[in-house]
């Protein structure tokens, strides 16, 4: 689906963006390429294996790069270098056609070096943010906490009301419905562990810091942080208190408002005016519980874990020395990962066992909407995470080596309309797709890589985005995205804990 990146850099750089030629005779069916920077007559046919041959380079590169629990930012700095490996792979094998397909389920050595850098899905990464994050009594907290509707302005929006558990924590509409609609896609919270940057625009980095952004927005809980530790005071004191120490007293209304929270951008709000009246040392105190309010919340979804597919145990057979896989993937499937890790290349974005580069590309989708509203999408959170007073580094985080964010340059051009490339595990259960979930169809979303349509409606489309490969076949890639569902967390996750807990 794109072509291999050449450079990542936030100046701008140049990309040859070489014409497509017609092909030679007796070469029709593939696609061909003029070399850049060579006779303009030179061919290369982009077709079939020859992404993947001349030495496997991105397949080596796979073989080799490091697992999802270490830093994310060198595994994606490696992806970057492998995806301008690859093109330089591309342009020495000029002038030579590639070798026909080989037959389903026969994989090259480049082939199965991608393949099996997809599976399986590593341990649960540490979260440095967090000291509690594996507490068995944070995680009790956290689950009760997740499924309350009291954290919220009408009593009646929970977590739980958008990250619906039996439709794998997602809520199944285009855009997420709470107290009112926001202007954006519920994502999954299944895989979200690893990522080292949260929501679509990446404006918090930790599960625990992003949990406490939906209670404050207007359009979602609607609540404030003083009311949230009071919440947390009147019914949950003495199992947060086992875990994090004594809370303040948030009886004492002389001290305490009803509510309370920082508003820097509306000071005459009541909500700010009374969150400025407290002293530092009680907003201190009040932002203490906020803060371990989304630690116990990370305890939790920390159990909410992404289970082995087929196309796991498909991967698991071949590891093993079964060369049919087992039988785990139909030829439907095994084609479509031939295209995935091949002319389609769906992999340079979304790699890993996570199917994720866990980064934010601009692709160009179609305005939604009335198209009134222009979402800038990672250039404002990147912005944002750092001036995030929960981000690592700040005292609520148990965090003090923060390097995603020392390398984080909000101005970056092409931050401009990029968002999160969302993990594939289970996509086929969490539709509509995309940000705004414009797309209702794994289908839609295919074609939309075959069309392009308009223009990106902030920024720029990825200059190395291309046209899908007319080869490829749609049921084919869907089918093999229908082999990475697994199964739902465990059961005693997806339910509010009973009465007696926590």
């Amino acid at each position: 689906m794109t072509r291999p990146l050449t450079t990542r850099r936030s100046a701008p750089v140049a990309r040859d963006r070489a014409p497509r030629v017609t092909a030679p005779k007796g070469a029709q069916g593939r696609v061909w390429r003029a070399c850049p920077g060579r006779d303009r007559q030179t061919r290369l046919p982009i077709s079939g294996s020859a992404q993947t041959s001349g030495g496997g380079i991105l397949g080596l590169w796979a073989a080799g790069q490091p697992a999802l629990g270490q830093p994310a930012l060198g595994q994606r700095v490696l992806g970057l270098l492998a995806s301008g490996l690859l093109a330089l792979g591309v342009l020495a094998g000029c002038g030579r056609e590639a070798p026909p397909e080989p037959p389903v389920g026969i994989w090259s050595e480049g082939e199965r070096a991608l393949i099996d850098s997809l599976s399986p899905i590593p341990p649960l990464p540490p979260s440095p943010g967090n000291a509690v994050a594996d507490d068995p009594g944070a995680r009790a907290l956290g689950h009760a906490l997740f499924f309350e509707p009291a954290l919220s302005a009408n009593g009646h929006i929970s977590c739980a009301s958008c990250h619906v558990p039996d439709k794998y924590f997602t809520d199944g509409l285009p855009l997420a419905r709470a107290i009112g609609t926001t202007q954006r896609h519920t994502p999954t919270i299944i895989g979200a562990q690893w990522a080292p940057f949260l929501f679509w625009d990446g404006r918090r980095d930790s599960l625990w810091a992003q949990a406490l952004g939906p209670l404050e927005n207007e359009v979602e809980h609607g609540f404030d942080r003083v009311a949230v530790a009071r919440v947390v005071f009147e019914r949950y004191k003495a199992p947060y208190e086992a875990i994090f120490g004594p809370m303040p007293d948030m009886s004492d209304r002389a001290t305490f408002p009803e509510h309370g929270r920082p508003l820097e951008f509306n000071t005459n709000h009541p909500h700010n005016m009374a969150w400025a009246a407290l002293t530092p040392g009680d907003q201190e105190a009040v932002n203490r519980v906020v803060a371990n309010v989304g630690k116990a919340i990370e305890a939790y979804e920390r159990a909410l874990l992404p289970g082995p597919a087929p196309f796991d145990r498909y991967v698991e057979a071949l590891k093993a020395g079964d060369a049919e896989g087992g039988g785990h993937l139909s030829d439907a499937a095994l084609r479509g990962l031939r295209a995935f890790v091949g002319k389609g290349q769906c992999v340079n974005c979304h790699n890993g066992p996570l199917l994720s580069d866990l980064g934010f590309h601009n692709l160009g989708l179609p305005p939604t909407g009335d198209g009134s509203f222009a979402d800038v999408g990672r250039s404002l959170g990147a912005a944002q995470v750092k001036m995030d007073a929960f981000r690592c580094g700040e005292p609520f985080s148990d965090a003090r080596q923060c390097e995603e964010l020392r390398f984080l340059n909000h101005t970056f051009d092409d931050f401009l309309g990029a968002f999160k490339t969302p993990s594939l595990r289970n996509v086929a259960m969490t539709a509509p797709y995309m940000h705004t979930g414009q797309f209702a169809t794994l289908d839609d979303v295919v074609n939309f890589y075959r069309t392009l349509p308009s223009k990106a409606a902030v920024g720029h489309r990825e200059l190395v985005l291309d046209l899908l490969d007319p080869a490829v076949d749609t049921q084919d890639l869907v089918a093999f995205l229908e082999s990475l569902t697994g199964p739902l967390p465990d059961p005693q996750w997806r339910s509010p804990p009973s009465k007696e807990q926590p």
